[in-house]
């Protein structure tokens, strides 16, 4: 079975999440602290080795409407160094995954202040579960 890593991509840090070995669910796991493209993109690899995931699931902010912002294209960028790296990389549209990961919190009862350490790992995990769901073997 293959295990994949889901990643939500931000300016300071990057959510991960991680799937099953059987690829059904997803589940936070993390998150990694930006420090540049190079930097970055080898700590994800190295993560991606240890946990024995095959690809990674990146979130693709596309806007509301459908673009791809400056935001997207810095996914895109960066992207490109996992796949130099020898990295898998499938892009997953993101759109409201942050939103969806407040409110999952929320509901929780977590406070501000956890659900400021929380959401970008909730919502890595909501982006790798939401492709998962998607691309299903039945």
């Amino acid at each position: 079975m293959t295990r994949y890593l889901g990643l939500d991509y931000g300016n300071v840090r990057l959510g991960v999440a991680i799937s099953d070995e059987s690829g059904r669910f997803a589940r936070p796991h993390g998150v990694i602290l930006h420090s540049g493209w190079g930097p970055t993109a080898r700590a994800v690899a190295r993560l991606m080795q240890e946990l024995q995931a095959a690809s990674v699931v990146m979130g693709l902010p596309y806007t509301m409407e459908g673009e791809l912002g400056e935001q997207a294209q810095e996914v895109l960028g960066f992207t490109e160094v996992l796949k130099n790296l020898g990295v898998a990389v499938i892009l997953q549209d993101e759109r409201l995954s942050s939103f969806e990961a407040q409110e999952r919190l929320r509901e929780r009862g977590k406070s501000i202040a956890e659900m400021k350490t929380l959401v970008d790992q909730e919502a890595a995990a909501i982006i790798l579960q939401t492709w998962l769901d998607e691309n299903r073997v039945h």
